[in-house]
């Protein structure tokens, strides 16, 4: 397991990172005294290897490759294995020195890597888990983190329990400073929490244990409302609503349908119809959500039943870059920074960095780049619903040159000759439009018909 201590000293100047960006002008009409814009971090899916090294054996670059050859690695890491330390402190040194002020960070899960069973246990997870903190913590000393767990922040993986258990007392002990004494109970016992943003007191942060609701989660098997989290939700959203606090949605496992496959929603069916109800309930209040788990870069936009935009929802790419043997597609490590309004926590824009991980390898420097401003590279206004279902309707246009990027960036720019053909684009659409069986299901008849597909 590599520690911070002297490689992390070592490693932490090495790196060239490039300024970033500057910040929009004011809107016309806002007193000028209060920043323009507030931004902050979002990082997921860091999945360590600590086995990974440079080898002549490619069988033996890394666990996570279960055997296969790595393909071309190098020291940032190979697209068959999980991140090495070197990769995941490149992206956190690259947001440290990126010149951009934010107010606060969150960090969707899934901190150990993909390992067969019998490689992990317990204590391996917790020690994982305890290691990426520590980097977070040293490297951003006054910031203060939001994490939520992955499905792999836990052993065996998958099966997150309803009740106290190893795993979250130890993140309970290990984020006590990001959280308050409420916060650090509820994940105690069932690894959510909400919790206010100390900079932004009218803004509240809601981490949910999504991986209750995940499909191999035997533990939550026939439980109509695992660790009584629903019930928590309404009521902590509600207590929001009465409070005029707007709130963030952060989770691992996303709601909603999966863009690369037909009818199969990330968890649950049944949890995932709960949840788009609750969430339809409490728009008003909820001004955005995040997510990781998928790897990929994709947005989706919830509706009303009457078909009306009400809720901005975006899945975050991971910074592992593995992918299995038999996928074509991987995605280039992504870290990303959003933009919002500081009066009322609406979202204003997202900025995409990335690692070309072929060029870094190459060179031995990882030189994070900006990929795209979500608002510029799609001629919208802002990251509002309105304005993402219209771009969604822009992308179901045959031939959309919007798509066409966005389907690039879906991989992180991994491939650009990568092509998404007419089924393809029909789930990829459906996905971002409709978030719930029956708008699903209707999405794909009308596409099918409409394309002649």
């Amino acid at each position: 397991m590599a520690l911070l201590g002297a490689t992390f000293c070592c490693l932490l100047t090495i790196w060239q990172c490039p300024p970033g960006l500057g910040l929009p002008l004011a809107p016309a009409g806002f007193p000028s005294p209060a920043p323009a814009v507030g931004q902050f971090w979002h990082v997921t899916d860091l999945h360590l290897d600590p086995t990974y090294h440079i080898t002549d054996d490619h069988a033996k670059v890394c666990a996570s490759s279960k055997g296969i050859n790595a393909s071309d690695p190098g020291p940032f890491g190979d697209v068959m294995c999980d991140s090495p330390y070197q990769l995941i402190l490149s992206a956190f040194d690259f947001i440290k020195n990126s010149e951009q002020e934010a107010s606060f960070m969150i960090w969707t899960g899934d901190s150990p890597p993909h390992v067969p069973v019998h490689e992990l246990s317990t204590d391996r997870v917790i020690s994982v888990i305890a290691n990426m903190t520590t980097t977070v913590q040293s490297l951003f000393p006054n910031l203060q983190v939001f994490p939520a767990l992955g499905n792999h922040d836990y052993w065996p993986q998958d099966q997150l329990p309803t009740f106290t258990s190893k795993v979250y007392s130890a993140v309970a002990n290990l984020w006590k400073p990001w959280l308050d004494e409420e916060a650090i109970r509820t994940l105690r016992k069932g690894g959510f929490y909400s919790q206010k943003v100390s900079t932004n007191l009218n803004l509240r942060i809601i981490s949910l244990n999504t991986n209750l609701y995940y499909g191999p989660d035997v533990v939550t098997l026939n439980n109509t409302d695992p660790a009584d989290q629903f019930q928590w939700l309404e009521s902590t959203l509600n207590i929001s609503q009465q409070n005029k606090e707007k709130v963030y949605i952060i989770a691992h496992i996303p709601v909603g349908y999966l863009p690369y496959s037909m009818s199969t929603t990330a968890m649950r069916e049944y949890y995932n119809e709960k949840l788009i109800d609750i969430f339809r309930k409490y728009s008003n209040v909820i001004a955005g959500q995040f997510y990781g788990h998928t790897h990929r870069d994709s947005i989706m936009v919830l509706s009303d039943k009457k078909g009306n935009p009400i809720n901005s929802l975006f899945v975050a790419p991971a910074v592992t870059p593995v992918k299995s043997v038999l996928q074509k597609q991987t995605n280039n490590p992504g870290v990303r920074l959003f933009q919002y309004h500081p009066h009322d926590y609406t979202l204003l824009d997202m900025l995409q960095y990335y690692l070309n991980l072929t060029d870094a390898n190459l060179k031995g420097v990882a030189n994070w780049k900006l990929e795209y401003i979500l608002t510029q590279t799609y001629d919208i206004e802002d990251l509002q619903p309105k304005s993402l279902h219209g771009l969604a309707k822009q992308f179901a246009i045959p031939e959309s040159k919007k798509f066409i990027k966005y389907y690039n960036y879906f991989f992180v720019s991994y491939d650009n000759s990568v092509i998404c053909n007419a089924k393809c684009k029909a789930f990829q659409v459906c996905a971002i439009m409709s978030l719930d069986h029956n708008s699903y299901v209707d999405c794909l008849k009308q596409y099918y018909v409409k394309h002649n597909l």
